[in-house]
């Protein structure tokens, strides 16, 4: 089965533009490559990031429903419901774009707010304990939120890279360096019939 080959008249302009688009492409490729590289260093980093936040995530939660547990024996789900109704954030949260290497997240910034008092009778003090280990809970699951998009899109990021830069190598160039090779080959050949062809006048003229 013969090489596919793109369909071009095999002409010395051809030949002149193909070498400058097949410089184009190596270049591209570099850069995709670096991109890739970049990409990948990201990715391994926000893993490890990803990693601990969620290792925080799951420890803080674990305190924060073991005092939620306790919480709801001494107070009730009614009394729970109730001193929530009275209770103020104890979060604020920020969510702005953010870009890295072209691929666009959302960063998340959450901070404490101090706790202020429900004012209700009857509440018991672990409510408030409650209170304090959700709220902080929640900063890191925020951060972890932005962590982990992040991490998806940059590995979405990096398999098309990926991919760009296996086209370019496998297939894209090679088809270009096959097709300049062929032309090439055939205006050599075209180059030496002609010669043969002027000599054989020669020694025709001669005769």
């Amino acid at each position: 089965m013969s090489q596919q080959l793109i369909k071009v008249p095999p002409t010395k302009n051809t030949l002149l533009k193909l070498k400058k688009q097949v410089r184009f492409l190596e270049e591209g490729h570099d850069l995709l490559e670096r991109k890739r590289e970049l990409l990948t260093r990201l990715v391994y980093e926000r893993i490890g990031e990803y990693r601990r936040l969620r290792s925080e995530a799951e420890q803080r939660l674990r305190e924060a429903f073991r005092c939620l547990s306790l919480t709801h024996l001494r107070m009730g789900s009614r009394g729970i419901r109730q001193a929530s109704l009275g209770a103020e954030p104890a979060l604020k949260v920020d969510i702005l774009p953010r870009r890295a290497l072209g691929v666009e997240y959302p960063s998340v910034n959450a901070e404490r707010l101090p706790l202020k008092p429900v004012g209700l009778l009857g509440t018991d003090a672990s409510f408030d304990t409650t209170r304090d280990n959700l709220a902080n809970a929640a900063v890191v699951l925020a951060r972890l939120g932005e962590v982990e998009i992040a991490l998806h899109r940059l590995l979405e990021e990096q398999r098309k890279a990926q991919k760009r830069v296996n086209a370019l190598k496998y297939n894209i160039i090679p088809l270009y360096r096959r097709t300049i090779h062929f032309i090439q080959s055939a205006l050599e050949e075209e180059e030496r019939n002609t010669l043969f062809q002027v000599k054989l006048l020669r020694e025709r003229a001669e005769a």
